[in-house]
């Protein structure tokens, strides 16, 4: 998809685990694997993406 500007994860390690985001397409969050740029494109909502990054961190927070 033409004009995405990506950044690669705070966590993205250059072997594993490589995620690369676009936030400056008005209406989408796009993702893509880094270690390969011309495969496929995981598209979101901003709103879903949202949703996504909350479960994510209510997921991972500690259990009393």
């Amino acid at each position: 998809m033409a004009g995405l500007v990506y950044c690669k994860s705070s966590y993205s390690n250059g072997q594993e685990e490589c995620v690369e985001v676009a936030i400056n397409l008005p209406g989408a969050v796009a993702i893509r694997d880094s270690k390969d740029p011309d495969g496929p494109i995981i598209r979101f909502t901003p709103a879903a993406w949202a949703d996504f990054l909350v479960g994510g961190r209510i997921a991972a927070a500690p259990r009393a």
